[in-house]
C-alpha cells in the first residue's frame, strides 16, 4: 500500500476544518475533486475512512486515526524539506498562524507583510481563534504558530509547548462620545452598574473576561447584545446604545468611541506559543522573528 502524501493533506484538512466545502476552497479545488481523492484514498487504503449523511461527511474512526498520522508524517517531510533548504540559509515552506480577533490586523497582518518582503518564500496560512481554541488547535498540531493570551482562567501550561512574550495590551472601557464617564480620566468598573452593555458572545475569552471583571466589581452586568465581531460592537457603542470592555487593540479609530483605562487598570499578556520541534524549522523561527519585530 502507497500512501500519497496530497491525499493524506486532504484529509487532514479535512479533520481540521470540517466540510469537504472547506478543503476544496482552501486548496483552491472543486468539492467534486476533493471527494474523488478521498474515495481513492480509501481505495488505496481499504478502509473506510468517511461517513456519508446526505451531502455531508464526517471521519470514521479509521479516518481520525489515519488524519493524525498524516499530520505527522506530513510534519516530517516539511522538516525534511525545511533542513534541505535551510542549507541554502533561506526559510520556505508553510506556516499556519492562528490568533485571536484583536490580534490579526494589529499583529499578524503586519508581521505577514513584513514576512513577504525578507523570505517571500515563506507563506502564512492565517486562521482566526480565540485563546480558549488556538492552544488545544497547537497541541494536536492543527497550526504551527498561535498569538494567544497565556491570562485567562483555566490556562495550562504544557512542557512540550515554547512561549515567547510579544507585549501587553490594556482592557479598555469604550464609551460613545459625550457619555458623561467620559469626565473621568480612570474609571472604576464600579461605577458602570446601572450600564447597558456589549458583550462578546457567550464562552469567548472576552466574553469571561468581562463578566469576572464586573462581578469582581460588585455587580451582574446588563448585557443588551452579543457579537463575535469587535467592529459590530464598536458601532453598537458609538450609536450610544451600550457601553462595552475591549482590549486597546481591538478599538479601530475610526469609530466614534471614546475609551477610558480601568482604576485599578487591567490588562493581558500576549504571547506567541508553538510547539517545540524534533528539529529546527527555519520557516517557522521566521515568522517569530516577523511577530517580535
Amino acid at each position: 500500500m502507497t500512501l500519497n502524501p496530497w491525499r493524506l493533506r486532504l484529509l487532514a484538512d479535512l479533520a481540521t476544518y470540517g466540510t469537504v466545502r472547506a478543503v476544496a476552497q482552501r486548496g483552491n479545488l472543486s468539492p467534486s475533486a476533493v471527494s474523488q481523492q478521498l474515495a481513492t484514498l480509501e481505495r488505496e487504503t481499504r478502509t473506510a475512512l468517511l461517513e456519508r449523511t446526505g451531502r455531508r461527511v464526517r471521519l470514521t474512526a479509521a479516518g481520525v486515526l489515519l488524519a493524525g498520522r498524516a499530520r505527522e508524517i506530513l510534519a516530517a517531510m516539511d522538516a525534511a524539506e525545511a533542513e534541505l533548504r535551510g542549507l541554502a540559509d533561506e526559510p520556505a515552506g508553510t506556516v499556519t498562524l492562528a490568533c485571536f480577533q484583536s490580534a490579526v490586523h494589529a499583529m499578524a497582518e503586519p508581521a505577514v507583510a513584513r514576512l513577504a518582503e525578507r523570505h517571500p518564500d515563506v507563506t502564512v496560512v492565517l486562521l482566526e481563534l480565540e485563546p480558549h481554541d488556538s492552544m488545544p488547535a497547537l497541541r494536536r498540531g492543527d497550526v504551527d504558530v498561535i498569538i494567544t493570551t497565556n491570562d485567562f482562567v483555566g490556562a495550562t501550561l504544557d512542557a512540550s509547548i515554547d512561549l515567547m512574550p510579544l507585549g501587553s495590551d490594556a482592557i479598555v472601557l469604550v464609551l460613545p462620545v459625550g457619555h458623561p464617564l467620559t469626565a473621568h480620566e480612570a474609571i472604576p468598573l464600579s461605577a458602570c452598574a446601572d450600564q447597558r452593555w456589549t458583550f462578546d458572545v457567550a464562552g469567548s475569552y472576552m466574553s469571561d473576561l468581562a463578566t469576572r471583571l464586573c462581578r469582581e466589581a460588585g455587580f451582574e452586568p446588563a448585557v443588551i447584545c452579543r457579537f463575535n465581531n469587535y467592529m459590530i460592537s464598536l458601532g453598537h457603542v458609538a450609536k450610544g446604545r451600550s457601553i462595552a470592555l475591549l482590549p486597546a487593540l481591538a478599538v479601530d479609530p475610526r469609530y466614534g468611541v471614546v475609551t477610558r483605562p480601568l482604576d485599578p487598570p487591567v490588562s493581558r499578556r500576549i504571547t506567541a506559543a508553538v510547539r517545540r520541534p524534533p528539529v529546527p524549522r527555519p520557516e517557522i523561527t521566521a515568522v517569530l522573528t516577523a511577530l517580535r519585530a
